[in-house]
Parts: C-alpha cells; sequence; structure tokens
C-alpha cells in the first residue's frame, strides 16, 4: 500500500532503522535479511532525499532530518496500532496477543503474579510481557514499546492517561535472629543500623529512599545496594542489617523466611501506585479488560487498593 508514493510498510523498517541506528541490529527486529533492510533505507534515503543515517566513526547517527521524522513516525504508528489494527472486539477466550507490561518486581510480586494467574484462565492466549523499570519507562510508552507502565504516581507522565490501582505503605524488615531490636525500633535506632537498599538500573534511588533522603537530610548507612525489591530479605538474612520494604511484600517474604516485621519510625507517605497506557489506546478493549483484572487483584488485598468502581 502506498501513501503519496511512499509504501507504508517502509514506515515500520523506517521506524526501527532510527531507533536502532544499525542495519544489522534492525534486520533482526525486523526479521529481514541485512541485504533487504539496506534495500529498504536505500528507497527510504531516495524518497526522503536525505541519507538519514550516516557513519561517525565505529557508529551510524540520524541526519537533521532523521531526528526530526524520529518521534513522528513512531507516534503515527503507535495511532495506526491503537486506532486501525487492534480490533475494537475483544473476546478473552480467543484473543492472541502479547501485552508488555513495565513493573517493579514489588509489584509484580504484590499483585501481579494472582492477576496474570486470572488473566491466563480467561484469555489463554494471551502472552504477559513483564519488564523491570528502566531508564525514561514514560518514553516507552510514548515509543509503544510498552503498553502499560505499572509505576509510583511520582513517575507518572501528564502526556497520557493513568489511573491509580494501589496504594501501599512501610515496614522494617530484620532476620528474625537480629537480637539488636525488640518489637519497635526508634528513629535514632534506625538511623545507626546499617541498611540494604534498592537501586535501579536507571541509578533512581527507590521511591522511600528517596523521600528519606530529601525529608530532613538524614542518611541511612548504606551496606548493601541491590536492583531489586525481592532480593533485601535474602540480603539481611543471618546479618544485623535492616531494610524498608513495602508491607504487603513483606508479608509475603515472612511466611516464607525467618524475618521480623517492625513499624517504620519514619513518616514515609504511603506510596501511590498508578497504571498508565497510550492516548492512542484509549480504546483498545484488550487493555481495558487487563486493568481492570489488576484492580480486581488489588481490590483483593487487605492494604491499599484504590476504589475504581464508582
Amino acid at each position: 500500500m502506498r501513501f503519496k508514493g511512499l509504501d507504508l510498510n517502509l514506515l515500520v523498517a523506517l521506524d526501527v532503522l532510527l531507533r536502532e541506528k544499525n542495519v544489522s541490529r534492525a534486520a533482526e527486529k525486523l526479521f529481514l535479511s541485512q541485504s533487504a533492510t539496506s534495500g529498504a533505507l536505500a528507497r527510504l534515503r531516495e524518497y526522503f532525499n536525505d541519507d538519514l543515517l550516516v557513519q561517525v566513526g565505529r557508529q551510524m547517527v540520524l541526519t537533521p532530518r532523521a531526528t526530526a521524522l524520529s518521534g513522528k513516525v513512531r507516534s503515527a504508528l503507535v495511532q495506526i496500532d491503537g486506532t486501525i489494527i487492534q480490533s475494537p472486539e475483544f473476546d478473552p477466550s480467543t484473543a492472541v496477543r502479547t501485552l508488555r507490561i513495565i513493573s517493579s518486581d514489588f509489584i509484580t510480586i504484590s499483585v501481579l503474579r494472582e492477576a496474570v494467574r486470572e488473566i491466563g484462565k480467561s484469555a489463554p492466549g494471551l502472552t504477559i510481557d513483564i519488564q523491570q523499570p528502566a531508564n525514561k519507562p514514560h518514553e516507552k510508552i510514548e515509543r509503544g514499546e510498552v503498553d502499560l507502565l505499572l509505576m509510583p504516581e511520582l513517575y507518572i507522565s501528564p502526556d497520557h492517561p493513568s489511573e491509580q490501582f494501589f496504594t501501599d505503605d512501610y515496614v522494617v524488615i530484620a532476620w528474625s535472629g537480629n537480637t539488636q531490636f525488640g518489637d519497635t525500633i526508634t528513629e535514632d535506632q534506625f538511623f545507626a543500623a546499617r541498611h540494604a537498599t534498592v537501586m535501579f538500573e536507571s541509578h533512581t534511588p527507590s521511591y522511600e529512599a528517596w523521600f528519606i533522603q530529601n525529608k530532613d537530610g538524614r542518611e541511612r548507612d548504606i551496606a548493601i545496594v541491590v536492583g531489586s525489591f525481592s532480593a533485601l530479605p535474602f540480603m539481611i538474612e543471618g546479618t544485623d542489617y535492616l531494610a524498608l520494604m513495602h508491607r504487603s511484600m513483606a508479608d509475603i517474604f515472612a511466611r516464607q523466611m525467618p524475618l521480623r516485621l517492625l513499624p517504620c519510625p519514619i513518616d514515609i507517605p504511603p506510596l501511590v501506585e498508578s497504571i498508565q497506557w497510550h492516548t492512542y489506546s484509549d480504546g483498545d478493549e484488550c487493555l481495558a479488560w487487563v486493568r481492570e483484572k489488576i484492580h480486581e487483584q488489588a481490590r483483593g488485598l487487605a492494604i491499599g487498593a484504590v476504589d475504581t468502581t464508582h
């Protein structure tokens, strides 16, 4: 199919080429041979009368024209996918589709694991691809690289629709053999102890770490930094270290590991989690159905579900 002389299939190739900036990698993503991808690039260069990608040293970089095109091409493809390709008729029992979701392991363990089981029962043809948060996750929504973003409200983009679905508070977790504390812990004891904490791949601190750093200038004595919340209980086991953990997740681990849960002596505001999707996916019945399944699971938890039924 052509539009004003351009084969619209080439738009997909252009999008991948501009994102990968490498013909070989683009060919892999497009499931084409390298020669076919090079041919597509040649036709695109002819149509736009621009090199689009140029060799600089050992890498290829975008020309100014290509840079200007990149966001517009991605936006156009996302809009086509959301308004034309995705059928408005959704039947869970027959739907075949892969949904890409960005979620921390906290939400994956506390909420998504049960939601995904329920989704699998009603929609066996859906594949749920859960990815850990990376640098600037909201940009993946913008580029249409993921379908849903499950993140603290603090990090949600104002440019696309979102809805709150879960809140949680914090507890201090300690190894059950840690004799330095009783059933409670004071703020001074909290800051005197050594801690395990989470830092994401993007070098962004977790919400609670960010809040403590900005609250009154006091800093924890950090002994261990890990890349996921689920690693924290294993890191403090057999030590005198402490860690902050979301209550819902801590309850799950405390049923399986020798942990004690202590009230948090720091007044940290509850964490509010939201679901975000691209504006062009607003009418996507499949995504709306999956979001409702996530809400149902959150409502079934004793802690902090956000009521969206009214």
